[in-house]
């Protein structure tokens, strides 16, 4: 108890400005919860950057915390670019304070004699990987939480390449950070002329890009009228994909008034995640109103899209991250074959937790599918891996985040947005719904479903309590999943047997093709379980399961 009040002590120096000094006062005559959870360590700046609740303390988002984390930042940066003049790009979404945060990373790292180019107004994560490659810059940072709650706001850091920092950068930036331990040691006041003010030229570039993905103009222009709801959540997605829809040709697009505007307290919904049903609600009664045949709905920082499309009977259906990178994994592939782009030199990449069905799909069409970590990251580093000897064809994960093309490096919601649309116009040519199309899908690979359950825990007592069940299950894994035989258990925290980064994940395999992945979160305080089975009875072994697992 001592410790974490001796730390909050420290926060009442001149140090930190009067309103910071205010906040402490009040956790340390209030709650000693909230005190110990505010003080009780530093937040931690992990292989993604940092993310957290917003408030005053070590393990809060702040000017301090955030601050802190980029001197650290700019240093290892530094270090690894001797003799160059570096290069760095900084956007923000529309949470609470990610402006003012974005402000200060750019200032510190304009203090540490970089240059820095900093979005206008916000912009989504996907367009901040796009312009570092374009500005060629050598690093960024993307001011967002992206689908956690309204308390919280984040920090990701990328690399020159586009992508979010993976090994060997990873834990060596971890460990500068660490040495950062007080504000005194950060450089706060940047020369402005180092920060080059950037926008309508930087979104142009990223637009033509995205239109050179496209594969069915001419789909488009015959069914140009298709009827399209749109919602940015209150989110970055907010001006890019109603522009990158337009540019396609789209004439019936709608938005969600209420929701079009940028709002860090998600006034709208109860989560501003498009893999909560609830999020689409709005979406979904605007699309019944205007007859709508599909709608689309983006996470905060727009990396991330849900979509919802009518079924056989015109009923508005929610479809999962899996169902909709098997859509868009069948679209493109049969596309690419088509045009005769497939060969030995093209690949796919998903996540471990990932349907199976793209793997069925890819290898229907004779080309390579990578199974890498759960995060964009890693789909990113097998993209960086085979630059200039493979083209990478597309990759998705489950959690609803998807990309096609190499001049982005992280999912991206506004080139799913474009081709979802795009996809649905070729399915039309053919007589058939987003929705027959998928039917058509199982048809022909076998018919494939998953689940996700998280588990929230909260706190010190949380964090501890979800450290416990994964040493339970590592030390005691199921011999059976919902009556089938174990035949494979797959720990990733040994390298050797998986060949992929050590990570804090198990899996366990069944007879009967059944699979369940138990995983922590990176970026909130839960554990997930993720569940897979393939046949005719998949639905009743999902059921199954889940009771297992509860």
């Amino acid at each position: 108890m001592a410790d974490f009040r001796q730390k909050a002590q420290e926060w009442l120096s001149e140090e930190y400005d009067a309103q910071t000094r205010e906040q402490v006062k009040a956790l340390l005559e209030g709650d000693p919860k909230e005190l110990e959870d505010s003080f009780y360590k530093n937040l931690e700046f992990g292989t993604g950057g940092l993310r957290g609740i917003l408030g005053a303390g070590t393990n809060r988002m702040n000017k301090y915390t955030v601050g802190m984390a980029t001197q650290g930042f700019a240093n290892y940066i530094a270090e690894a670019f001797p003799n160059e003049q570096v290069k760095v790009a900084v956007s923000f979404d529309s949470r609470n304070y990610s402006a003012e945060f974005g402000r200060i990373t750019a200032e510190v790292f304009a203090a540490n004699g970089f240059e820095v180019f900093l979005f206008d107004a916000l912009r989504p994560t996907p367009e901040l990987s796009f312009a570092i490659r374009h500005h060629k810059c050598h690093a960024g940072v993307m001011v967002t939480a992206s689908h956690n709650p309204k308390e919280y706001n984040g920090y990701k850091a990328y690399w020159q390449d586009g992508a979010q920092i993976t090994a060997p950068h990873d834990t060596l930036i971890v460990q500068e950070v660490a040495k950062i331990d007080k504000p005194s040691m950060v450089k706060w006041q940047g020369n402005a002329e180092k920060i080059h003010i950037i926008g309508a030229e930087t979104d142009k570039a990223y637009l033509d890009s995205i239109l050179s993905l496209m594969l069915s103009p001419e789909s488009i222009k015959r069914h140009s009228d298709l009827k399209i709801v749109y919602t940015p959540l209150h989110g970055t997605g907010v001006k890019l994909v109603p522009m990158a829809l337009d540019r396609l040709g789209f004439k019936s697009i709608y938005t969600v008034a209420e929701q079009m505007i940028s709002d860090g307290n998600f006034p709208t919904v109860d989560s501003p995640n498009p893999e909560v049903p609830s999020a689409l609600a709005l979406a979904v009664k605007l699309a019944e109103d205007k007859g709508a045949d599909l709608v689309m709905a983006t996470d905060p920082d727009a990396d991330r899209v849900g979509i919802a499309v009518r079924n056989d009977k015109g009923e508005m259906k929610l479809l999962n991250g899996n169902q909709t990178a098997s859509l868009l994994t069948y679209y493109i592939l049969t596309r690419w074959n088509e045009q005769g782009r497939l060969g030995d030199n093209t690949y796919c990449v998903k996540t471990i937790v990932t349907s199976e069905l793209l793997k069925a799909i890819a290898e229907g069409y004779g080309i390579q599918i990578y199974d890498v970590l759960t995060g964009f990251k890693y789909i990113a580093e097998v993209v960086r891996s085979n630059e200039g000897k493979r083209t990478f064809v597309c990759g998705g994960e489950e959690s609803y985040g998807y990309n096609c093309g190499e001049f982005v490096r992280d999912k991206d919601a506004v080139i799913a947005c474009s081709m979802v649309a795009e996809c649905a116009c070729w399915a039309a040519d053919q007589g058939l719904t987003l929705w027959a199309l998928l039917q058509q899908i199982y048809k022909k690979y076998g018919y494939y479903s998953e689940r996700l359950v998280s588990v929230v825990r909260k706190g010190v007592d949380g964090t501890r309590e979800i450290a416990a069940m994964m040493e339970s299950y590592r030390n005691c894994p199921p011999a059976e999943l919902a009556g089938s035989k174990v035949v494979k258990v797959a720990d990733y925290l040994d390298t050797k047997a998986t060949g992929l980064p050590k990570s804090n994940v198990l899996r366990f395999f069944s007879e009967d093709g059944s699979v369940v992945t138990v995983r922590p979160s990176g970026t909130e305080p839960k554990i997930k379980f993720y569940f897979g089975a393939h046949g005719e009875n998949a639905e009743k072994t999902l059921d199954a399961l889940v009771e297992q697992f509860k």
